[in-house]
């Protein structure tokens, strides 16, 4: 059996009367490409506030790498290695990409606080912020102010500075969202090819990319877990098929 590194157990989340997510036990596999997709409304964004610290759970578990990290602060489950992108671009629009990698990656390695340090005076720092930029497929806008990016380039940056983090689990939060279709399957790709040891946690509403992109599949309905598989298997669920009214048929395509 593949090793688990991110679980959560019985994980319930209630807003007074309303529970957003019932009783949610998940496993990510070491490596995996993992997708929860379901209804707007499921639970899908409060179960990864959840599992990032950002939402206290109103019972259950999460855990990391067998840990407990139930009570643990958001920037203490990032030093651990668990990292999140948002639906909504969270970049400074004044700085360049590789200004904000090298941030990224000096406060990760300890060197923010040498603040009179020219950026990039660190060769490290400076070579790593390189491969990053090819990797993300952004080194011709290396220099060019973060909000006259595309909108597609501003996302596969949001993502670089969440594998600067070095994550164990990737947690993407609708990454395409927004983007343009000509760059849907881009984002999808680069992040596909992230090195195989590191676990990404998928939310996306676009099929074609799910079922591109993942290995397994957690369907999320009224908070709770429909049903979990392959794509093959969720494809073919006649419960998922129902949830979707009908768009399954559009999965075999």
């Amino acid at each position: 059996m593949s090793e688990v590194v991110l679980q959560t157990h019985a994980l319930v989340k209630r807003f007074g009367g309303i529970t957003a997510t019932n009783r949610v036990s998940l496993a990510i596999a070491k490596g995996a490409r993992h997708a929860l997709i379901g209804p707007n409304g499921a639970g899908k964004t409060t179960l990864i506030n959840q599992l990032t610290g950002m939402l206290a759970p109103t019972s259950g578990r999460v855990e990391l790498q067998g840990r407990d990290i139930t009570g643990l602060a958001p920037h203490k489950r990032v030093g651990l290695g668990l990292v999140r992108t948002f639906q909504i671009n969270q970049l400074f629009g004044s700085l360049t990409p590789l200004q904000s990698l090298a941030l990224a990656v000096a406060g990760r390695v300890d060197a923010a606080r040498r603040w009179w340090q020219p950026l990039g005076a660190d060769t490290a720092i400076a070579d790593e912020c390189q491969v990053l930029l090819a990797q993300f497929r952004l080194e011709q806008h290396a220099d060019q102010p973060t909000r006259e990016l595309p909108y597609g380039k501003r996302r596969l940056l949001e993502i670089a500075l969440a594998v600067a983090q070095r994550p164990r689990v990737l947690l993407l939060d609708e990454p395409a969202a927004g983007v343009p279709a000509g760059e849907r399957a881009d984002i999808l790709a680069t992040v596909a090819a992230l090195p195989a040891d590191v676990s990404v946690v998928l939310i996306e509403h676009d099929m074609d990319l799910v079922f591109s992109f993942a290995n397994r599949i957690t369907v999320l309905v009224n908070g709770a877990v429909l049903t979990e598989g392959t794509p093959g298997q969720i494809a073919a669920d006649p419960q998922v098929r129902a949830v979707y009214l009908g768009a399954a048929e559009v999965w075999h395509g």
